[in-house]
């Protein structure tokens, strides 16, 4: 999926700035589904716009420059839609952790602990950040909810399995055998 069809999906749900867009793409509740960057929202917008598929309008702000707001059009949703029905591409999942966890043996214990706590605290906020969002009135949607109960399930079996077994990553940086996994 496309930074094209991320800012199509946002304003499917309504109108929003070019920064608002940004922000919920690169840090909000829209940041989980594609990797979007600082950099590639605003030329994707003015893309869209050239296409016909958003509308964009200034609004004065007091004391201020005006601001671009983006509206979704009918042949923007039309082909939003078409985008959603295509076959998604698998997900990509890279990890700086894992490389550490790879070489424990290399780094050593204190290393590879401060790793774990690293990513279990990383972990814990992500998931907090999935809570809150579930609190929000607009995310109250049954397909809204799927997903957050999707994304928690995920980030709650990553902290369970790293809390059962991280003593089996400490041994291999200790020099100790590899030990069985955890009971489930």
């Amino acid at each position: 999926m496309s930074v094209r069809t991320l800012c199509l999906a946002i304003l499917n749900f309504g109108d929003a700035t070019g920064y608002e867009i940004r922000k919920l793409s690169t840090e909000g509740k829209y940041s989980y589904f594609v990797d979007a960057s600082f950099g590639s929202i605003y030329p994707a917008l003015a893309r869209l716009e050239a296409e016909g598929l958003v509308t964009v309008r200034e609004e004065a702000q007091s004391g201020k420059p005006s601001r671009k707001v983006y509206s979704i059009t009918e042949t923007g949703r039309a082909e939003f839609i078409r985008d959603l029905s295509q076959p998604p591409a698998p997900d990509s999942y890279r990890s700086p952790f894992l490389l550490v966890a790879m070489c424990a043996e290399l780094v050593g214990p204190e290393v590879i602990a401060r790793a774990i706590d690293a990513r279990l605290a990383h972990l814990r906020e992500e998931l907090a950040k999935l809570e809150a969002i579930g609190t929000e009135p607009c995310d109250q949607r049954p397909a809204a909810s799927f997903i957050l109960e999707y994304g928690r399930n995920c980030m709650t079996e990553d902290i369970r399995f790293l809390e059962a077994n991280r003593h089996r990553l400490e041994d291999i940086a200790h020099g100790r055998t590899h030990l069985p996994l955890a009971a489930e």
